[in-house]
């Protein structure tokens, strides 16, 4: 039991950062909508977060998939294949000339990644409580033997 707490506790910090990426993308395309950035920093910032948040995400479902997790490998599952997708057709980077022509596609791309991560996190939150509360009231016996 105590691998499955560890599994969950993984899976947790690596939602967070997947969460936290995307949301810093969607600030980074917000502030150049605003004007704040001009586009060669906005991509350069985004373009530096897209790989890592793509091995992420193909680490976790690659987890859920070793741990036989199916439920959660089935919901990661697609995402990790659009991924994918993007990337063996070299379309996973911003390009400066054509950032301001696809704002509002890829604006809309980061809020529903967004919504997934962050529906994908309180999955993973409730799934870390139950097995920390598993995993302390199994070892519940233990503690009347002192």
């Amino acid at each position: 039991m105590a691998w499955d707490l560890f599994l969950w506790i993984l899976s947790f910090f690596v939602s967070l950062a997947l969460v936290a990426s995307v949301f810093y993308q969607v600030i980074c395309l917000t502030d150049l909508e605003a004007d704040y950035l001009n586009p060669f920093e906005t991509s350069s910032r985004i373009n530096r977060l897209i790989l890592p948040e793509f091995i992420l995400q193909g680490s976790l479902c690659i987890l859920f998939l070793i741990t036989w997790h199916w439920f959660f490998f089935l919901v990661a599952l697609p995402v990790t294949c659009y991924h994918a997708m993007l990337y063996k057709e070299r379309r996973h980077l911003i390009d400066v000339t054509e950032v301001f022509r696809g704002i509002s596609f890829e604006k809309k791309l980061r809020f529903t990644k967004l919504g997934f991560y962050i529906v994908l996190f309180i999955m993973v939150v409730f799934r870390l409580t139950l097995s920390a509360v598993y995993s302390f009231t199994e070892d519940d016996d233990l503690l009347h033997l002192f």
